[in-house]
This record gives C-alpha cells, structure tokens and sequence, in this order.
C-alpha cells in the first residue's frame, strides 16, 4: 500500500535533495564530462567543443581552462583533425580543395591550420578522384544527349567544390574515353 506524503513530509522535488544525484558537480568537471563524451563519438575541432560547452552553458572561463588543458595534452588538435578530415573526405566523397575549405571552416578550424591540411592535398589526387566520380556516374548518363550528359556530370564535380574547367575537362575526356570517335 502506497503511503501518501502528509504535510509534514514533503515530496521529492520540493527542496528535498535526490539521494541518488550525489555531490552537485563542479563546472569543470561537467566540461571536462562534455568533452570525453564528445570526443569518444568522434574527433572534433577546438571551436566545435567550445560551441557544445557554450549550449550547456558552462562558464567561458572554465571551458576555456578545460580547452587549454586537453590541447595541452593533445586531445584537441586542430592540425591532426584538419588532416584527417582532408584525408577521409577527399577519400570517401571525392571533395575537392574548396569543398574541404569550406568544411573546415564550418567547424571552426582556423585558416592557417585549415591551409596546412589542404595543401598536403596534391593536384593529381583532386584530378584522379574527379575521374573516379565520372566514371561512377557515367554508365547512369548512357543514352542521353551528349550535352545533356556533360551538364549532368560536370555538375556533379561541382557539387563537390570541383572547379568548372577541370569539371568539365574531366567530363569531355571521360566522354571521348567511351566514344573514341566522339573526340
């Protein structure tokens, strides 16, 4: 049978502390707390960490201690993360160098790092993955109108930051590679 709280015993919620809930927890340890969370899910910029410290609102001065700290010890390292998102975007979608600029500066990676990371980016890699990707979408233009098929596939290419001359230089050279006569 359910006892019903009289009123002299008040409820939980009503200033009596959960004993369950423990010590309320210091700012720093909650930041600290957001930040493993965040960067057990996935690498992340200096400034994307700083935003999720922000919308929980934890003090700018103890994020910005927290933040010194794991740069300090090298779990937040804009250079390392700049790399590999170059590294795996360009990898897995085939983004150009002003598709990966533009990403990088969306999370808050400054632009001398951002700049770092994209020029370890080499022409000839942009230029093969360009190929790659009309070569994978190619076979959907087949039977359409030649311009119709160039329109279709340069503006895949530019779609992923690639610009309109190598776009379209791609695409005329994929198109003449599966016509010689074309060419």
């Amino acid at each position: 049978m359910k006892r019903l709280a009289g009123p002299e015993e008040p409820t939980r919620g009503e200033g009596v502390p959960d004993p369950e809930a423990g010590p309320p927890a210091d700012a720093e340890a909650v930041a600290r707390a957001i930040l493993l969370r965040r960067l057990t899910a996935a690498p992340r910029s200096r400034a994307e960490l700083a935003q999720a410290l922000a919308v929980r609102a934890v003090p700018e001065d103890v994020a910005s201690r927290v933040l010194d700290r794991f740069t300090e010890v090298g779990l937040i390292d804009d250079a390392a993360y700049a790399d590999m998102l170059v590294r795996t975007r360009h990898t897995s979608r085939g983004l150009a160098r002003r598709a990966l600029s533009g990403e990088l500066r969306r999370r808050g990676v400054p632009d001398d790092v951002a700049a770092g990371a994209l020029a370890r980016l080499r022409p000839e890699d942009e230029l093969a993955a360009a190929r790659a990707l009309v070569l994978r979408r190619l076979p959907a233009t087949r039977g359409l109108d030649a311009q119709v098929r160039t329109r279709r596939l340069a503006g895949v290419l530019a779609r992923k930051g690639y610009p309109i001359t190598v776009a379209l230089r791609v695409v005329a050279e994929a198109l003449a590679d599966e016509d010689p006569g074309r060419a």
